[in-house]
């Protein structure tokens, strides 16, 4: 077979393939004995009829475009082989001619992506984390809200009681929200299904049955219901009022494991506040410098990858939106789904294409980083990380080891071990003086073993 192969943009490469006409009388050869040895001829027994009968029973086309369907996967196989070539994704093809038999395919490759410019001047500064005492004082107040007491009472609603109801609301007889003993404490400022309903309840007391509507926002999930009133019933079942303790020590003593004193407390939520900012701004960090990689080196990517990462992230939407939910299978679970936020399945898709094309952008610079830093995870490593996600689960810690231990889960795991080295490194890089490289790092270590 010939095979012609062109460049084209966005990593894909177009082959052009030509079969000879030996091969092809071949293949639709072989597809007419397939049919034979099967088919009911009237006069003839299977297998026994001859070619020429059998083609004017099926028509000629059909044992030609079985004999086509056939060579495909086969000459593209070899192809790929001879050219070298190593797909990411699904190849497209188009049939140009039958007779001669010419195939195009437009193959999805990775892209050449040289990162060692970018590596040797990629630095992102830090930002320092400070706690502020303003923020020590929400979490104590928040340790009060935790440990306050309610009791019930009888008094119009006030902000800040905790009530109980019955609440359904429409949106031009359409459903927008029912739950039955919904219950929610009324915080100023803080929305509770949509603005304005936290304020039509105050003032209400217990066992009154009322209605109300406030106007949905303009940035609410559903773009049809902007604008429109919802219309509200209310049967408010309970209420009771929050009873705050005293911030002192005494309250600090009865705190979790317990505290001295109340200064102690607060040292205790302003180190734990501490920590948990500097996780978040470690996880920007990493962000940030990703982020920045990907942008100075804008890699381009087959379209393909755009439109598989985009119908994953919509399988993942939908996912979440369905959790705790039973019943309907997918198809119907999408069409609820695209009812419910007033949009078709092509208007979500736009949204997340943008989302999609960046993830494939970072996921293909950090795996470049990898194989420019020489990233691996040995099987030690994956059986350490193993140990810790099953230790201290208890009775299902065999059951946990029993699913890790199987190929494709290990696998998994590998690769994310992978990513989360490779992410490492390149923040390791990024805030540092001055990139070693990696071939220089791997002398310097060869040295010091020799020396040692």
């Amino acid at each position: 077979m010939q095979v012609i192969r062109e460049e084209l943009p966005d990593s894909q490469i177009v082959l052009e393939i030509t079969v000879e006409d030996e091969r092809l009388e071949q293949a639709k050869a072989a597809a007419y004995r397939r049919v034979a040895s099967k088919a009911k001829i009237p006069g003839f027994r299977p297998g026994k009829a001859p070619r020429e009968v059998v083609e004017r029973h099926f028509g000629a086309q059909t044992f030609l475009h079985e004999a086509i369907d056939k060579l495909m996967s086969e000459v593209y196989q070899e192809a790929l082989e001879q050219e070298q070539i190593d797909p990411i994704e699904q190849a497209s093809f188009e049939v140009v001619t039958e007779e001669p038999l010419v195939a195009k395919f437009t193959v999805p490759v990775r892209p050449t992506i040289d990162l060692a410019e970018q590596l040797a001047t990629l630095r992102v500064p830090r930002e320092t984390v400070e706690v502020d005492a303003e923020r020590v004082d929400e979490g104590l107040e928040s340790l009060r809200h935790r440990y306050a007491t309610l009791e019930p009472v009888d008094r119009p609603t006030k902000w800040d009681d905790i009530v109980r109801a019955d609440v359904n609301a429409t949106v031009n007889s359409a459903p927008l929200f029912q739950d039955e003993d919904a219950e929610f404490q009324l915080v100023k400022d803080r929305t509770i299904s949509l603005p304005g309903f936290a304020e039509a309840l105050i003032g209400r007391k217990k066992g009154e049955e009322f209605q109300f509507s406030v106007t949905v926002p303009d940035d609410a999930p559903n773009e049809k219901m902007r604008g429109e009133q919802a219309q509200y019933q209310v049967h408010l079942k309970e209420l009771k009022e929050e009873i705050l303790p005293e911030l002192d020590d005494e309250f600090a003593r009865g705190v979790g494991e317990g505290f001295e004193s109340l200064e102690a407390l607060r040292t205790r939520v302003e180190n734990d506040l501490r920590e948990a900012l500097e996780q978040e701004e470690e996880q920007r960090y990493k962000d940030e410098v990703l982020e920045t990689l990907t942008d100075e080196v804008q890699p381009q990517f087959p379209p393909i990858l755009s439109e598989r990462e985009t119908e994953r992230m919509l399988k993942e939407q939908l996912g979440a939106a369905q959790r705790g939910r039973r019943g309907g299978n997918e198809k119907e679970n999408l069409e609820g789904y695209l009812q419910q936020i007033g949009k078709s399945e092509d208007e979500l898709m736009a949204e997340m294409r943008p989302l999609a094309e960046a993830r494939i952008r970072r996921s293909l610079v950090l795996s470049e980083v990898g194989e420019a830093e020489h990233i691996e995870v040995g099987d030690d490593e994956v059986d350490t990380e193993i140990e810790r996600l099953t230790s201290g689960v208890g009775d299902q810690a065999d059951e946990l080891r029993r699913l890790f231990s199987q190929e494709a889960a290990k696998e998994n795991l590998r690769r994310s071990l992978t990513t989360k080295k490779t992410l490492d490194r390149l923040v390791e890089i990024a805030s540092s003086d001055g990139a070693e490289p990696a071939d220089e790092q791997e002398e310097a270590q060869a040295s010091a073993s020799r020396n040692g």
